[in-house]
Protein backbone atom coordinates (compact mmCIF):
# COMPACT_ATOMS: atom_id res chain seq x y z
CA UNK A 1 0.00 0.00 0.00
CA UNK A 2 1.23 3.20 -0.93
CA UNK A 3 -0.47 6.65 0.10
CA UNK A 4 1.64 9.85 -0.30
CA UNK A 5 0.59 13.08 1.23
CA UNK A 6 1.58 16.27 0.27
CA UNK A 7 1.44 19.30 2.51
CA UNK A 8 2.30 23.26 2.76
CA UNK A 9 0.75 26.83 1.63
CA UNK A 10 -0.65 28.04 -1.27
CA UNK A 11 1.60 28.48 -4.43
CA UNK A 12 3.66 25.24 -3.19
CA UNK A 13 3.13 23.48 -6.26
CA UNK A 14 0.98 20.90 -4.49
CA UNK A 15 -1.31 19.69 -6.80
CA UNK A 16 1.23 20.07 -10.04
CA UNK A 17 3.69 17.90 -8.18
CA UNK A 18 0.93 15.54 -6.97
CA UNK A 19 -0.21 14.60 -10.80
CA UNK A 20 3.54 14.37 -11.65
CA UNK A 21 3.99 12.61 -8.75
CA UNK A 22 1.10 10.12 -9.41
CA UNK A 23 2.05 9.43 -12.84
CA UNK A 24 5.70 9.01 -12.22
CA UNK A 25 4.24 6.04 -9.57
CA UNK A 26 1.82 4.74 -11.61
CA UNK A 27 -0.63 5.98 -8.69
CA UNK A 28 -3.99 7.79 -8.45
CA UNK A 29 -4.24 11.65 -7.76
CA UNK A 30 -6.20 13.03 -5.36
CA UNK A 31 -6.71 16.70 -4.90
CA UNK A 32 -8.87 17.42 -1.67
CA UNK A 33 -10.21 20.38 -2.39
CA UNK A 34 -11.29 18.98 -5.87
CA UNK A 35 -13.06 16.35 -3.88
CA UNK A 36 -14.52 18.94 -2.04
CA UNK A 37 -15.85 21.14 -5.23
CA UNK A 38 -17.31 17.58 -6.65
CA UNK A 39 -19.40 16.83 -3.10
CA UNK A 40 -20.60 20.40 -2.35
CA UNK A 41 -20.98 21.18 -6.26
CA UNK A 42 -19.47 24.90 -5.26
CA UNK A 43 -15.75 26.01 -5.35
CA UNK A 44 -14.13 26.50 -2.52
CA UNK A 45 -14.63 30.21 -2.28
CA UNK A 46 -17.75 30.07 -2.75
CA UNK A 47 -18.41 27.64 0.23
CA UNK A 48 -16.71 30.00 2.28
CA UNK A 49 -19.07 32.66 0.96
CA UNK A 50 -22.49 30.89 1.29
CA UNK A 51 -21.51 28.81 4.23
CA UNK A 52 -18.79 29.79 6.24
CA UNK A 53 -15.36 28.18 6.59
CA UNK A 54 -16.55 26.13 9.54
CA UNK A 55 -18.73 24.24 6.79
CA UNK A 56 -15.73 23.83 4.85
CA UNK A 57 -13.29 22.34 7.00
CA UNK A 58 -16.21 19.81 8.08
CA UNK A 59 -16.01 18.79 4.88
CA UNK A 60 -11.95 18.88 4.49
CA UNK A 61 -12.40 16.62 7.50
CA UNK A 62 -14.96 14.10 5.63
CA UNK A 63 -12.50 13.80 2.58
CA UNK A 64 -9.42 13.35 4.72
CA UNK A 65 -10.95 10.77 6.76
CA UNK A 66 -12.38 8.90 3.64
CA UNK A 67 -9.05 9.31 1.53
CA UNK A 68 -6.84 8.40 4.67
CA UNK A 69 -8.29 4.83 3.39
CA UNK A 70 -6.92 5.02 -0.10
CA UNK A 71 -4.07 3.05 -1.04
CA UNK A 72 -1.93 3.63 -4.10
CA UNK A 73 -2.64 7.07 -4.09
CA UNK A 74 -0.96 10.70 -4.02
CA UNK A 75 -2.89 13.28 -2.09
CA UNK A 76 -2.63 16.49 -2.68
CA UNK A 77 -4.12 18.49 1.06
CA UNK A 78 -5.26 22.01 0.94
CA UNK A 79 -2.81 24.40 2.60
CA UNK A 80 -5.48 24.51 5.91
CA UNK A 81 -6.85 21.18 6.07
CA UNK A 82 -4.20 19.47 8.43
CA UNK A 83 -4.27 22.35 10.72
CA UNK A 84 -7.29 20.96 12.87
CA UNK A 85 -6.63 18.74 15.75
CA UNK A 86 -8.45 16.25 14.58
CA UNK A 87 -6.81 16.30 10.86
CA UNK A 88 -3.78 16.31 12.33
CA UNK A 89 -4.46 13.31 14.49
CA UNK A 90 -5.72 11.41 11.92
CA UNK A 91 -2.55 12.39 9.55
CA UNK A 92 -0.30 10.96 12.36
CA UNK A 93 -1.91 8.10 12.89
CA UNK A 94 -2.43 7.09 9.31
CA UNK A 95 0.33 4.70 7.27
CA UNK A 96 1.29 7.51 4.48
CA UNK A 97 4.33 9.71 3.75
CA UNK A 98 3.48 13.04 4.26
CA UNK A 99 5.99 15.54 2.07
CA UNK A 100 5.89 18.95 3.57
CA UNK A 101 6.47 21.29 0.09
CA UNK A 102 8.07 24.36 1.79
CA UNK A 103 7.74 27.03 0.06
CA UNK A 104 8.72 31.18 0.37
CA UNK A 105 6.48 33.85 -0.05
CA UNK A 106 8.29 35.23 -3.79
CA UNK A 107 7.99 32.14 -5.23
CA UNK A 108 4.53 31.46 -3.84
CA UNK A 109 2.85 34.73 -4.63
CA UNK A 110 3.21 34.67 -8.50
CA UNK A 111 1.97 30.71 -8.54
CA UNK A 112 -1.29 31.82 -6.19
CA UNK A 113 -1.78 34.97 -8.08
CA UNK A 114 -3.65 36.83 -4.98
CA UNK A 115 -5.84 38.74 -7.11
CA UNK A 116 -8.24 35.81 -7.54
CA UNK A 117 -10.24 33.99 -4.86
CA UNK A 118 -8.72 33.13 -1.88
CA UNK A 119 -11.11 33.68 1.09
CA UNK A 120 -8.49 33.52 3.62
CA UNK A 121 -6.27 36.21 1.69
CA UNK A 122 -8.79 39.00 1.05
CA UNK A 123 -7.09 42.82 2.44
CA UNK A 124 -4.14 42.25 2.17
CA UNK A 125 -3.21 38.90 0.57
CA UNK A 126 0.77 38.52 0.88
CA UNK A 127 0.93 39.61 4.03
CA UNK A 128 -1.82 37.17 4.86
CA UNK A 129 0.00 34.28 3.21
CA UNK A 130 2.73 34.77 5.66
CA UNK A 131 0.71 34.87 8.88
CA UNK A 132 -0.84 31.62 7.78
CA UNK A 133 2.44 30.02 7.09
CA UNK A 134 3.89 31.06 9.87
CA UNK A 135 1.19 29.91 11.89
CA UNK A 136 0.79 26.84 9.52
CA UNK A 137 4.88 25.93 9.07
CA UNK A 138 5.22 23.90 12.94
CA UNK A 139 2.07 21.94 11.79
CA UNK A 140 3.39 21.15 8.85
CA UNK A 141 7.09 20.33 9.97
CA UNK A 142 5.53 17.91 12.60
CA UNK A 143 3.32 16.01 10.41
CA UNK A 144 5.73 15.65 7.87
CA UNK A 145 8.34 12.14 7.72
CA UNK A 146 10.58 14.81 5.02
CA UNK A 147 10.58 18.69 3.95
CA UNK A 148 11.72 19.62 0.67
CA UNK A 149 12.37 23.67 0.28
CA UNK A 150 10.87 23.96 -3.26
CA UNK A 151 11.97 27.12 -3.93
CA UNK A 152 14.93 27.13 -6.25
CA UNK A 153 13.32 23.48 -7.70
CA UNK A 154 11.65 22.89 -10.48
CA UNK A 155 8.26 20.29 -10.13
CA UNK A 156 10.26 17.41 -11.92
CA UNK A 157 12.91 17.91 -9.76
CA UNK A 158 10.52 18.11 -6.76
CA UNK A 159 9.22 14.89 -8.07
CA UNK A 160 12.04 12.87 -8.04
CA UNK A 161 13.10 13.82 -5.08
CA UNK A 162 9.95 12.16 -4.04
CA UNK A 163 10.27 9.42 -5.30
CA UNK A 164 14.02 8.87 -3.93
CA UNK A 165 12.08 9.58 -0.95
CA UNK A 166 9.36 7.25 -0.79
CA UNK A 167 11.30 4.11 -2.84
Amino acid sequence: MTLVILLGAPGAGKSTVGALLAKSLKLAFVDTDKVIEQISGKSVSQIFVDDGEDVFRALEIEVLENQLQASDTVLSLGGGAPISPTAQALLKNSKSVKIFLDVSLSVAAPRVGFNRDRPLLLGNPRAQWQSLLDKRRPIYEDLADHCIKVDAMKANAIVSRIVELVK
